[in-house]
């Protein structure tokens, strides 16, 4: 029940992660910084991968799956990789336990050592580029498009449930090309994919843009990002893109035999989603009594709840719904009739609140009477009463309404909160009082990112596409800038 669900106002972390639970999302699982997805949010996982996979498909890709472990001498291959992924890397040294001679439970059996330790993956380019040299000869075996739905392990010290976990769910998408130009249009092509599922199913407005050097993924040679903005004026990455250039390829000896004769190293790509959506839906969207669901990622997307007081009455109303119900789910659209008499109308009007769902109708004996509903939306909390006649066309209506006003909600606020800064007083104000996305302008050295980073905690999210060039000076060296960046504290 969202009855004493914190409000955001007062402590936007301990909102979100009640909400979590009590929304029945997930929970912490015994071992440290992992979690057990529940039902409900793995169903709204689901219908997140549903889509993604149709989208990956149609743009050619197809999936495979790949070792959990990974030997250790691949990760030193390519050298800025295990760099970036070192310190998160769990390991795994010995195959074998033994009762302990003491007969206090089990040990780990020293004799059974591995020769090489294994490394629980946190990313798969090792061992999939490993593959790669044996899938590909020539450039008929190109472009060669692999997606994986895995899990992947990153030892992480602060966690949050969905946001960053050690443990945690995605897809990656690993690729290899012919060219260079082929490679870059890969990657370009994927953030968009992620850019349009964010923006038309989970109603989330995204920037699209470049990763700077600091922030590239390790072994990428260029990183391409969507962010989004969350309620309390952090910004979340939730998705990226990366040309690999060629790095894993001479790393791994993946080449190529040319039409025109000669051997040459193909061109990568690798890109990923994650758990991490669930986190941002829930950020962008909800509010003080539960979860907003975007209609179109929402397991239930209507509930119908009876008021009855005995049986009769509720026999009466289940036969009255039933060519509803039939004509909904016709439309492919998710109903639930909750007929159970264990709770009250009230407290599952509470729950379905609670849980997001996007549309509720609630019909009695003088709703029959009168052939009436009452129909309520989830996002302004409206309530109306409309006839029974073209109900379903009006639900199918009200559904698309719903989606486009929780987008448009979150557009508004992410301009409201999106600031222009032209001198690095002003921007440090600025996060502190009115915390959200900061346009500013960066002379584009490490060294000022960095310093920007150790004073305020700001980070670059990235450098917007589609920007025109403005040209200015950098708001902490007075150097010249060609165009604005995106800054904001961050998830």
């Amino acid at each position: 029940m969202s009855k004493g669900l914190p409000k955001r106002s007062d402590d936007y972390s301990l909102w979100y992660n009640e909400l979590v639970k009590r929304a029945d999302l997930a929970e912490n699982a015994p071992v440290r910084g992992c979690m057990i997805i529940k039902p409900y949010g793995y169903s709204i996982w689901e219908k997140m991968q549903a889509v993604l996979d149709k989208k990956f498909k149609d743009t050619g890709h197809s999936n495979a799956y790949f070792p959990l472990f990974i030997p250790k001498s691949y990760l030193s291959k390519e050298a800025a990789h295990v760099d970036g992924f070192a310190k998160e890397c769990a390991v795994v040294t010995h195959y074998r336990l033994k009762n302990d001679p003491s007969g206090k439970g089990i040990i780990v059996d020293p004799d059974a050592k591995l020769e090489e330790e294994l490394i629980v993956r946190p990313t798969s380019e090792t061992v999939i580029w490993n593959t790669f040299k044996t899938w590909v000869q020539s450039y008929r075996d190109l472009p060669l498009l692999i997606n994986q739905w895995a899990n992947v392990v990153r030892w992480e010290m602060r966690t949050r449930l969905f946001l960053r976990t050690t443990e945690f769910l995605w897809q990656e998408g690993h690729t290899a090309h012919e060219t260079k130009q082929e490679a870059i249009a890969e990657t370009e092509q994927m953030i968009q994919v992620y850019a349009d599922f964010a923006q038309n199913y989970m109603a989330l407005p995204v920037h699209t843009g470049i990763k700077s050097a600091n922030e590239r993924f390790a072994g990428a040679e260029e990183t391409y990002c969507i962010e989004a903005l969350m309620q309390d004026g952090k910004a979340l990455q939730a998705g990226t893109s990366h040309f690999l250039g060629q790095n894993f390829a001479k790393a791994f000896d993946v080449k190529f035999a040319k039409k025109e004769g000669g051997l040459e190293y193909v061109w990568g790509t690798s890109w990923g989603v994650s758990t991490r959506l669930m986190g941002a839906l829930i950020m962008a969207h909800s509010d003080d009594e539960g979860l907003v669901l975007p209609p179109l990622l929402a397991p239930i997307q209507v509930v119908i709840v009876p008021i009855f007081k005995t049986s009769e009455q509720l026999d009466l109303i289940e036969e009255k719904l039933k060519p509803i119900i039939a004509a909904l789910k016709a439309k492919d659209i998710n109903v639930k009739f909750d007929h159970t008499d264990k709770f009250s109308p009230g407290y599952k009007f509470a729950e379905y609140e609670l849980k997001g769902v996007p549309v509720r109708i609630a019909i009695g004996a003088r709703d029959i009477e009168n052939n009436t509903v009452e129909l309520a939306r989830r996002d302004t909390k409206e309530k109306t009463t409309v006839p029974q006649e073209g109900l379903v066309d009006r639900i199918e209506n009200l559904l698309k309404e719903i989606q486009d006003s929780i987008f448009q909600k979150a557009l508004a606020f992410r301009s409201a909160n999106t600031l222009i800064a032209d001198d690095y007083s002003t921007f440090k104000k600025m996060l502190d009082e009115t915390p959200g996305f900061i346009l500013a302008h960066w002379d584009g050295t490490s060294e000022t990112e960095e310093k920007i980073k150790e004073e305020t905690k700001a980070t670059i999210r990235c450098i917007p596409l589609g920007m025109k060039p403005e040209s200015g000076i950098c708001m902490v060296t007075g150097k010249p800038s060609t165009q604005r960046v995106l800054f904001a504290r961050a998830y």
